[in-house]
Formats: C-alpha cells, sequence, structure tokens
C-alpha cells in the first residue's frame, strides 16, 4: 500500500456506481493501469476536470493491493479543439484504441507516452491531413514494437540504389531487380521511400514537420496500413464514434 504521484493520460472513463468513474490511465512508469475516482461525477467534484477522456495530468494516486484510487488531480493539458472537432475526435479515438492494444501494466511507456501525445498534439493544433499524420504515427509505432524495417538497403543484395519497392513480407526496401521476385512487394516513389525512412528514424520532435506530394501520400497510406495490420496480426479500422 502507498501513494504514488505519476503523470498520464486518460485513455478510457467508465461509469461506476452512482458517481464514480472507473478509469484507465496510460503512465510513462507504471504502464496502463486502472484507477477507480470516487466521486468523479459530481458536479463539483475537484476530480471532474481531471477524469475526461484525453486529459493529460498528474494524479496523486493510492494504491491498495492491485487496486489504484484517485486523491487528487492537476490538469496539464486537454486537447481541447479535439473536442470540439468531429473528425479529429474520430482519429484520436482511434490511435487510442491503438495504444490501448499495444500497453499494458507495469511497462515501461515513456517513449511510446511521448509518440502518442506528440500525435495528439498535432491533430489537435495543426491542420494537417489526418491519413498522413496516421500513416506516421502508425510506421514510427509499430518500428517502437520490434518490427523495424530495414530502410537503409536491399535485404537481398545489399543495393543502396535505386530502392523503388517495400516489401511487406520480408520488412524492408528492395530494389527494382529483387523486388519485382517478392509478390508482398509494393512499388513506391522516391518521395515515400525517404517519407517511410524519415517517419523511422527521425527525431521525435520533429517528426511530423514534413510533407510529400499527395501521390507518395497515399502510397505512405497503404504501406503503413497494411504493415502495421500485418504485424500486429489485427486489423485496424476507422470505426464510427
Amino acid at each position: 500500500m502507498g501513494i504514488v504521484k505519476t503523470k498520464g493520460i486518460i485513455i478510457a472513463e467508465n461509469n461506476l456506481n452512482d458517481y464514480d468513474k472507473m478509469l484507465t490511465i496510460l503512465t510513462p512508469g507504471l504502464g496502463k493501469i486502472g484507477c477507480v475516482a470516487k466521486g468523479a461525477r459530481r458536479t463539483k467534484s475537484l476530480l471532474l476536470a481531471g477524469t475526461q477522456f484525453l486529459c493529460f495530468g498528474e494524479y496523486i494516486l493510492y494504491k491498495a493491493g492491485e487496486i489504484y484510487s484517485m486523491n487528487s488531480c492537476e490538469i496539464i493539458e486537454v486537447f481541447y479543439p479535439i473536442r470540439t472537432d468531429f473528425e479529429k475526435l474520430r482519429y484520436a479515438v482511434h490511435i487510442t484504441k491503438i495504444m490501448s492494444d499495444v500497453t499494458t501494466e507495469n511497462q515501461n511507456n515513456y517513449k511510446l507516452l511521448r509518440l502518442y501525445l506528440n500525435t495528439l498534439y498535432v491533430i489537435a493544433e495543426k491542420e494537417m491531413d489526418l491519413e498522413f499524420v496516421l500513416a506516421i504515427f502508425k510506421l514510427r509505432l509499430v518500428s517502437m514494437l520490434g518490427f523495424m524495417p530495414n530502410v537503409k538497403m536491399c535485404k537481398n543484395c545489399k543495393t543502396t540504389e535505386n530502392l523503388t519497392f517495400f516489401s511487406i513480407r520480408d520488412n524492408t526496401f528492395k530494389c527494382e531487380l529483387c523486388g519485382k521476385q517478392d509478390t508482398s512487394c509494393i512499388q513506391i516513389q522516391e518521395g515515400t521511400r525517404d517519407a517511410i525512412r524519415y517517419s523511422i528514424l527521425a527525431p521525435s520532435e520533429k517528426l511530423y514537420s514534413f510533407q510529400i506530394p499527395d501521390s507518395c501520400k497515399k502510397e505512405l497510406e497503404l504501406i503503413a496500413k497494411i504493415y502495421f495490420n500485418e504485424k500486429l496480426e489485427k486489423e485496424y479500422k476507422m470505426d464510427e464514434i
């Protein structure tokens, strides 16, 4: 038993009893945890604002056995523009479902949480193509989860020239000659190849700071979708909310 202080973001909230909430909080050090917020649904509760979906804050929790209870919270960010724009909300919910799937309790989530928060910030504050943002997010996340593709050379012949194919099966770029022999390959433009490489290797703070032509965006989105679903062995679709 004891008091725990942690930053975290609310990725799910459910009603519990008459005035309480059952929360799922994604934290950097404790992983994904369940937490009871007693009285949080009362209109005068000090926990009301800080226990809403997508609220990022600093929380004081009390742990008794395997159960966390919330004592207090200090709001850091609520991503307000997401709450007032239906399309932004749809994409935020989608990436939140993904984050919930790939995280567990007692897991160091610092890097994953930083990616998630950066992506929510871009969705909230930037007027970017949201499918493009989602594609970058998926490529970066799947690489962080241990499925980083080889983006330096053709896996077969080791050449660094003419890398015009991406192999879903072999997790790599391939040159034109080798790519034509791989039925899982998707032919790509030079701009798409550079965008894939950048999405995987760029510094976190600059991840969303590039643009490519629409034709390259379509290729990037297709590869990100197929590669992500293949490696996580689940088909992620954009659901209505």
